[in-house]
């Protein structure tokens, strides 16, 4: 398993995007997200979704080549439609009008349209954080989770994510998770390794819990914590679902097709962000800077994020290695 510099990895992705129909500053924008996924540790939203976004590129699943269409309709209100094509190329067009209207208004909403998935969503609001202002993500995905009390599959794993700048250009506390017990990547990647999972994280079809991740992605995954049945998560996964596909106009999850296959419609998802100017409060900094002071006395306890560190080499399983390589046609 060799051990590869983010920096090559990135360079590899950005020319495998290319080899595959997507224009340079649109491959660099999804290599530059994939690159700190691994350099993170969040392997499923790295490489792991490189051969998709290829395969779909070349199917015209998704657009590689599509100039995304910002618009402000309203003073606190920034609208990127991304024309079936990769949210994080959507997102960077986007974000400089964002950021204008939070400044001026001191709370903005950006709507992301009808683009792919975004993966991780930390690496947005991460953006959002670093440029000095709150940032609060959410977004919607194919349909993995019944309702507590039910069988049928109805919302995605609808992550959330939450960053918080740290007002020296960094982050000071960030959390970036979906409204299930775990990620679906999870899942797949346990069943692909033919390797069992933990009781909690699924049931089967007949909502018994499952060990089994076959018998856990033919049934429904199970929504975080509060109870077995997962109510908290359950409404926390409704709340993104509403936003996320309610207020850009892309699909609910239980009309969307599975996001890695080749073939098949446009995923059309939207993530919704919110915007918030922490200078509005007089009292940001301190209070921010007591509540990780409590957290820091406690020896081991630490913020959310606050341990986050990007490598600048990361192990690769050779599989992987070579078909990356292959993908940017450098074997």
């Amino acid at each position: 398993m060799p051990m590869i510099e983010t920096s090559e990895i990135e360079a590899l992705s950005k020319a495998a995007l290319i080899r595959h129909g997507a224009e340079d500053w649109i491959a660099a924008s999804v290599a530059d997200a994939i690159r700190e996924a691994e350099a993170t540790g969040n392997r499923i939203c790295g490489l792991y979704y490189l051969e998709s976004y290829c395969q779909q590129l070349k199917t015209g699943r998704v657009k590689g080549d599509v100039v995304p269409e910002v618009t402000r309709p309203r003073p606190g209100s920034v609208r990127v439609d991304a024309k079936f094509g990769f949210a994080q190329a959507a997102f960077e067009r986007a974000l400089p009008d964002a950021i204008a209207a939070t400044k001026e208004c001191g709370t903005a909403s950006l709507a992301v349209c009808h683009a792919h998935t975004c993966t991780s969503l930390g690496y947005f609001t991460g953006q959002i954080a670093r440029a000095g202002l709150i940032g609060l993500g959410l977004t919607n995905a194919t349909p993995v989770v019944a309702p507590p009390g039910g069988k049928s599959r109805i919302i995605g794993t609808n992550p959330i994510a939450f960053s918080v700048p740290d007002g020296q250009g960094g982050i000071a506390m960030q959390f970036d998770q979906s409204t299930t017990t775990t990620a679906m990547g999870k899942i797949t990647m346990a069943k692909a390794a033919g390797e069992s999972i933990p009781e909690g994280w699924a049931v089967d079809a007949d909502g018994r819990p499952t060990t089994d991740p076959a018998a856990g992605l033919a049934g429904s995954m199970v929504s975080l914590g509060g109870s077995a049945a997962g109510y908290k998560g359950w409404g926390f996964g409704l709340m993104a679902e509403i936003l996320a596909a309610g207020m850009t106009g892309s699909l609910a999850s239980q009309d969307l097709s599975p996001l890695k296959v080749p073939e098949g419609a446009p995923h059309d998802l939207g993530q919704f962000y919110l915007l918030i100017d922490p200078d509005m409060s007089d009292h940001f900094a301190a209070r921010l800077a007591r509540v990780a002071e409590g957290i820091a006395a406690d020896e081991g306890a630490r913020m959310p994020g606050q341990g986050r560190r990007e490598a600048t080499s990361v192990d690769v399983p050779d599989a992987l290695w070579e078909q990356l390589r292959g993908l940017a046609g450098a074997t």
